[in-house]
């Protein structure tokens, strides 16, 4: 056995009791199919009982915490797993698959998703004065990295606190905090810092990508996106496909189908329509490409999803 693989288990043993404990207390829970939204907000609970996906969206700034089971997720060209021992962060909003390949009524997969306010990252890298250490700045959008028993202390106490909602608007901020501060303090929280700190590559990148995403159907002009991230085109390229494991163009042609999935599913549009609506002008290249993406034509893909009876197909599962 390696020694990467000697440290998962021993950590996996090592916050075994914290997890079993967090089992219990969602066991408690009134479930509604695949998905528990907390009364804490940006705090939602997974439980599958069969494989899953693969499913596609574009995830938001969160942390990903696996109780039991495992996740294989795909960015770009890029593939991440991740289990029990790791947890899971989105630093920026990126489109990515993912696939749940063993879960069973007897052995669930089980996961708590809490979106990442980076403002409050922000603020205290500045109030405790937590200095970035030095590192080569080749950082993917997303990190996997070693799920301590702190972490999931912090997820038991933010989950209880389902008992007591009255404890919640006071409580559930600090925890949220302590859990951001285990996370820039940890072996990942290099990253993380340079996500949140002004004047970072990093930084300026997750300023192109937002901008990407709120300007997805819009033709793309480089040096228009340079200028917004404040770097040179080639910069841009270099430290862009760094991050998101793709060029500004796949990026947002990834947007433009995962936005016309969404709006096939969600208003019943015909693929011509929802391709013109994401900013496609070529319904041939529309199609060829969302196949390339998800396997199947849009409209051979959209039936098999309405008629499947996997209601957790249609919903990305952290």
């Amino acid at each position: 056995m390696s020694e990467a693989s000697m440290q998962k288990r021993d950590l996996r043993e090592e916050t075994a009791p914290l997890r079993t404990r967090i089992l219990d207390k969602l066991s408690q829970l009134p479930w509604d199919g695949v998905r528990y939204s907390h009364p804490i907000p940006g705090l939602v609970l997974y439980r599958v009982i069969e494989p899953a996906g693969p499913f596609s969206g574009v995830s938001e700034p969160s942390l990903s915490l696996i109780v039991k089971g495992s996740k294989r997720v795909k960015v770009g060209n890029e593939t991440l797993v991740y289990d029990e021992s790791c947890f899971f962060v989105t630093a920026i909003g990126l489109p990515m698959t993912g696939q749940i390949c063993e879960a069973s009524e007897g052995e669930p997969y089980v996961a708590a998703t809490l979106r990442l306010d980076l403002e409050k990252l922000r603020r205290i890298i500045t109030d405790h004065d937590i200095q970035p250490a030095d590192m080569p700045e080749r950082d993917l959008g997303v990190v996997v990295g070693a799920a301590t028993p702190e972490l999931f202390d912090a997820l038991l106490r933010l989950i209880s606190l389902v008992n007591s909602p009255a404890d919640i608007p006071f409580l559930a901020n600090h925890i949220h905090n302590e859990i951001l501060y285990r996370l820039l303090t940890g072996e990942q929280g290099t990253r993380l810092r340079r996500f949140a700190l002004a004047g970072t590559n990093s930084n300026r990148v997750a300023k192109a990508v937002a901008w990407l995403k709120e300007n997805y159907a819009r033709p793309l002009r480089v040096e228009e996106l340079a200028e917004v991230a404040n770097m040179g085109v080639s910069t841009l390229h270099h430290h862009f496909r760094a991050m998101t494991a793709m060029s500004p163009l796949q990026f947002q042609k990834h947007l433009r189908l995962h936005h016309a999935r969404d709006l096939m599913l969600s208003q019943s549009l015909d693929a011509a329509t929802a391709a013109a609506r994401v900013g496609y002008e070529s319904p041939t290249q529309f199609s060829r490409e969302y196949r390339r993406a998800f396997g199947h034509p849009p409209i051979r893909d959209i039936r098999s999803i309405l008629n499947s009876s996997e209601p957790n197909r249609r919903d990305s599962i952290d």
